[in-house]
């Protein structure tokens, strides 16, 4: 079993525009309304995948509500903290070329016993997981060790963690040690502190990582492909997108092929990638089922493109 903790969830509301026209009007030629959050995404990826997964996640509110009515009409498992304040709703524009813009709302601003209730449905539902996947921001009234203490006590669990978060939390989380971590290029020149602009930084950057805490490192690179760093070695992962009309959840649905996957090694890499690959060709954050994979286009080496320059360069800046 897979767990998903998402302390800051969300209600996703995905339109696809021909183009953002500032200021004027603009007519949706579709539009879709998700669970959202990265910890909702990988458990809903996982469930495609046939495997079972427990999602942890706060919520509150009508916005919440929906929330949970459409993971509940999706068979998904939930294990739901009540709190006071409202689930966020967030937003996201696609353009006909691809090009995606999001509008993230901050969060409701957690309680200490809403906090404690959070840790503990942690806890209880932890029990005999294999995999427990902390993903996203934290919401207000988290501090930044949170993620921290969950990786303590699902080690004193005997469960392994992966860890999909960025900036201070990111940070805190590598003295931890946890399993693996999955940033984006973004996140991983902001842990380091400088820019990245080919792969071969990336792999300095992921070996980074390692030395701070982090086991394995599994990157997301866009476009260019995906890295996985381990004991065991260094991996580069890619394959061919013809069109993207959706990036919204490429990189959960990737972490959730890894850990469906087994969670190291090449292979689990293949996996990643293929998910990713074809998330990116659904609409809105829809999570891929096997029918939509296409394993035979995935390349994987050790020989890592080093000098291959990235086709969106990562900033340091926050």
């Amino acid at each position: 079993m897979i767990l998903t903790v998402t302390p800051n969830p969300s209600l996703d509301r995905t339109y696809e525009v021909l183009a953002l026209k500032r200021g004027e009007v603009i007519r949706a030629d579709s539009e879709r309304t998700d669970p959202g959050g990265k910890g909702v995404n990988v458990s809903r990826a996982v469930a495609a995948a046939g495997r079972r997964t427990v999602a942890v996640l706060p919520l509150g509110g009508a916005p919440g509500a929906l929330v949970a009515g459409l993971l509940d009409a999706q068979g998904l498992e939930v294990a739901p903290v009540p709190i006071a304040g409202n689930t966020r709703s967030n937003i996201a524009l696609v353009e006909s070329d691809g090009v995606l813009t999001k509008i993230n709302a901050s969060g409701p601003e957690l309680t200490a016993a809403e906090q404690d209730l959070l840790l503990e449905t942690v806890r209880e539902q932890s029990l005999g997981a294999d995999w427990i996947a902390c993903c996203g921001s934290l919401p207000r009234g988290l501090a930044p060790s949170w993620y921290a203490d969950v990786v303590t006590r699902a080690h004193a669990g005997g469960a392994r963690i992966a860890l999909d978060t960025s900036g201070r939390p990111l940070l805190e989380a590598l003295r931890a040690r946890p399993d693996v971590v999955k940033p984006n290029a973004e996140e991983l020149a902001q842990a380091v502190g400088r820019p990245l602009t080919t792969v071969g930084d990336a792999l300095k950057a992921a070996e980074e990582l390692r030395g701070m805490g982090a086991r394995a490192v599994l990157a997301s690179l866009g476009a260019d492909g995906q890295l996985l760093v381990e004991d065991s070695g260094a991996w580069f992962g890619s394959a061919p997108v013809d069109a993207v009309r959706s990036n919204v959840g490429a990189g959960d649905s990737s972490l959730a092929g890894f850990l469906v996957a087994g969670g190291s090694g090449p292979d689990a890499l293949a996996a990643a990638v293929a998910h990713g690959a074809a998330a990116v060709r659904l609409p809105g954050s829809v999570m891929p089922a096997p029918a939509d994979l296409d394993p035979a286009a995935v390349t994987v080496t050790d020989r890592i493109p080093l000098e291959h320059e990235l086709t969106e360069p990562a900033s340091c800046t926050p």
